[in-house]
């Protein structure tokens, strides 16, 4: 591995843009399709632009407050001491993988990833279960600093302190590498949008991406199959849908005038609950001046499928 920058006294934007430079840790997973809170898609949008945006979050300052913590845990739990690397590194050999890790181990040849998680995702920690995206995250540094291994360890808050050894594995990295490889040369280099994943987040970037539109068509093909199996999906939620709707009318009647039925494994709730709007209508009508001071117009590009023979029927 090769030092990059030092990251002791780095000022976080200067640190964002060393980000772009190439795929951390964290970013692995999501290239992998395996991370629930990031797409490829945002990866790549993150690295072909050149604003650094400091998102942040509540839970985002909590895991970094109790990094130390949970560092301190995990000697206490093993005997082992770490440190803190301080520099941002990146492989000799695939310059474009990028490392900021949390620890070393110091006399082993081994890192630590130091993770928190609330105590409603603790299932996916029982029974030594490490979340996916994290395996990967600890295999790229394990790749990144040719580590014999990775310890990963995690403070499930007010419950429990756990943490796992994840060992090199030759065949595993050789694929992380060759995944990360096409995806930043084939990609991000080339201005290649990445397959879509059928997630919100893709929505997202595939909307902000081509927000603006032209008045052409252009010939639709190679797309046939995906719209008749689009329309089969369709039909399939719908029936779905009702069928569900069934259920809970069913639910309902049973349940009368009672706002709780439960027994051993289940507990439904019917209560009234009290919503409210803004009579926009209304607000229009009298009060025409306050409504077009704080009317809100939003543009979006709306997709519509059609069969074109109930096109050709409507013109």
């Amino acid at each position: 591995m090769k030092k990059l920058i030092s990251t002791l006294n780095l000022d976080k934007k200067e640190w964002l843009k060393y980000r772009k430079r190439g795929l951390g840790g964290s970013d692995a997973g999501a290239v992998c399709g395996l991370n629930p809170y990031r797409t490829a898609m945002q990866v790549w949008q993150d690295k072909r632009t050149d604003s650094t945006e400091d998102i942040d979050n509540e839970a985002m300052r909590q895991g970094r407050e109790f990094e130390d913590y949970v560092a301190r845990r995990f000697m206490e739990a093993t005997g082992k001491k770490v440190r803190k690397a301080n520099f941002m590194y990146y492989d000799e050999e695939h310059p474009f993988m990028l490392a900021d890790v949390d620890r070393m181990i110091v006399g082993e040849n081994a890192g630590l990833e130091c993770k928190t998680a609330s105590p409603y995702m603790a299932e996916k920690w029982a029974d030594g279960r490490i979340p996916l995206s994290y395996q990967i995250q600890c295999l790229h540094y394990m790749s990144v600093c040719n580590a014999d291994a990775w310890y990963i360890a995690v403070l499930i808050y007010g419950r429990e302190f756990k943490y796992y050894k994840i060992e090199r594995d030759e065949e595993m990295l050789e694929d992380l590498i060759r995944i990360e490889e096409d995806f930043w040369e084939n990609h991000v280099l080339k201005g290649v949008l990445p397959e879509p994943d059928g997630s919100e987040l893709a929505d997202s970037v595939i909307a902000e991406y081509f927000k603006k539109s032209e008045a052409k068509t252009i010939l639709l093909t190679g797309f046939d199959g995906k719209l008749e199996r689009r329309q089969e999906l369709s039909e399939l939620i719908e029936s779905l849908e009702s069928e569900k709707r069934q259920i809970e009318q069913e639910l309902k009647l049973y349940m009368g005038e009672a706002e709780i039925a439960e027994n051993d494994r289940y507990r439904i709730s019917w209560k009234p609950v009290s919503s409210q709007r803004l009579d926009e209508k209304r607000l229009k009508e009298e009060r025409p001046e306050i409504y077009e001071k704080y009317r809100k117009v939003s543009r979006y590009r709306r997709l519509l499928v059609k069969e074109a023979k109930a096109v050709e029927k409507a013109a």
